[in-house]
């Protein structure tokens, strides 16, 4: 078998996984639409809601109730999340909040749920 054949095999392969694992979605992990996200932030009590987007991005408006643990510093900060509360998780467009689902399922936090779309599809009041 010709060695270029090969590695254009594990090329595809290596890229289709990359994609895979980062669109792939989260066991566990509640995807809420616009509406339901609202709903449930006001009916449920026993919640933190976490934005993980970069500080700059947070200064354009953010969901009033939010704390700032952006997706880069979220392994070191797992201590300012209490593990028996429903976790709700946004950032810019749902990528980065299923990457922290990820992670934060990974480290033993098990009630999840992200906003589906991020802020791009919220519709809902900000705090600037």
């Amino acid at each position: 078998m010709d060695y270029n054949l090969i590695l254009n095999i594990a090329i595809i392969i290596l890229v289709v996984w990359f994609v895979y694992s980062r669109f792939a979605g989260v066991k566990g992990l509640k995807n809420l639409m616009p509406d339901q996200f609202q709903d449930e932030l006001k009916e449920n009590r026993n919640k933190i809601l976490i934005d993980v987007r970069e500080p700059g991005e947070v200064k354009q408006g953010y969901i009033a109730g939010a704390i700032n643990i952006p997706l880069s510093q979220i392994k070191q900060r797992f201590g300012e999340i209490p593990p028996d509360k429903r976790i709700y998780l946004y950032c810019r467009s749902g990528m980065r909040s299923k990457q922290a689902a990820r992670i934060l399922q990974k480290n033993g936090f098990h009630e999840l749920a992200h906003l589906q779309g991020g802020m791009m599809s919220w519709n809902g009041k900000l705090v600037k």
